[in-house]
């Protein structure tokens, strides 16, 4: 059972800057790869920003040059530092990996509770 843990939400004012973590119970056997996702009020859960096994970043176009994807190198932590946060970023931020536990298990996707994130304006 592979469990994921997320922190450093909280209430934020336009313009500020918030870091999230996200922390795996266990090492992967290969991580193919980590993300965050997020929900907002009345809106689809969307991606936010992803990071491949070989350290490839992606971003959301309404993220670009604000938000920045990392992790370390055992693949077990991921981290999203968010600046200049503005109130349509106000959402449940979800961490996400894709990962094969043990060899020639399965692959599968492991979520983490969410943390939440509110920015005022």
């Amino acid at each position: 059972q592979v469990q994921l843990v997320e922190s450093g939400g909280g209430l934020v004012q336009d313009g500020g800057s918030l870091r999230l973590s996200c922390a795996a119970s266990r090492s992967f056997f290969v991580t193919y790869r980590m993300a965050w996702y997020r929900q907002g009020p009345g809106k689809q859960r969307e991606l936010v920003a992803t990071i491949t096994g070989a350290g490839t970043t992606t971003y959301a176009d309404s993220v670009k040059g604000r938000f920045t994807i990392s992790r370390d190198n055992a693949k077990t932590a991921l981290y999203l530092q968010m600046n200049v946060l503005r109130p349509e970023d106000t959402a449940v931020y979800y961490c996400n990996i894709f990962a094969r536990v043990a060899p020639g298990g399965r692959i599968d996707d492991y979520w983490g509770q969410g943390t939440q994130v509110t920015v005022s304006s």
